[in-house]
């Protein structure tokens, strides 16, 4: 019976987490194409979606540990998938921001044209795709592949700052336009870090063993 509760607690995790790639997308696609009914549906309908799954996900797992008072590896499942549940919940916070900042932006002139962040959009996304698949297939190599990505996202978003800094030097007046750039920037390196976490913790589910001071994933 716990098994089977499991399962459904985990086909319900993974709802929720098409939900929150959904919204990085959009907020991501919306910030491109500088659309603003895009940005506002991320804002107005997905984030409360969003809401409402944290919060039952978070009430199942209490419940089962209480009912079932699980051991071994069933409790680690549970109690991962619980960390699981704050990462994503973390996640979607993170592209509201997005958002946020993307409604500012869709209305001023750019600096230059965005080449970066749509680049690390991309890198961003697919890890968090690559995240939730090692968890579907309890797949450790995987989840250690995205964690050795983290490394790349660091890096760009290194690049972006240190640019917008220097262009911020030389036009003062663009402190805003920059600012919500870099904060763009920097949700996505922190959406990048959050799946990161998350292929940990399938590396703990499978093998039982803890990574987090290794983002290498060795």
């Amino acid at each position: 019976m716990l098994r089977k509760e499991i399962t459904r607690l985990k086909k319900r995790l993974i709802e929720y987490a098409g939900l929150v790639e959904e919204m990085i997308d959009k907020s991501i696609k919306g910030l491109l194409q500088k659309d603003e009914d895009i940005l506002r549906e991320v804002e107005q309908q997905d984030e409360p979606k969003a809401n409402i799954f944290e919060i039952e996900l978070e009430e199942q797992c209490m419940v089962l540990i209480a009912k079932y008072q699980p051991r071994a590896k069933d409790l680690r499942v549970i109690l991962r998938i619980d960390q699981m549940n704050n990462d994503l919940e973390r996640m979607g916070d993170l592209a509201v921001n997005i958002v946020e900042s993307g409604l500012f932006l869709i209305q001023r002139p750019l600096p230059k044209p965005l080449i970066d962040i749509p680049k690390m959009g991309e890198i961003t996304m697919q890890m968090v795709k690559d995240s939730i698949d090692s968890f579907v297939k309890e797949d450790a190599e995987l989840a250690k592949n995205v964690c050795r990505r983290d490394q790349v996202i660091d890096d760009i978003k290194d690049q972006i700052q240190r640019e917008l800094f220097t262009y911020i030097a030389s036009k003062p007046d663009s402190i805003e336009i920059a600012f919500h750039l870099i904060r763009i920037a920097n949700s996505l390196e922190r959406i990048g870090d959050l799946s990161t976490n998350i292929c940990e913790d399938v590396i703990f589910i499978v093998n039982g063993r803890v990574i987090k001071h290794h983002r290498d994933g060795n």
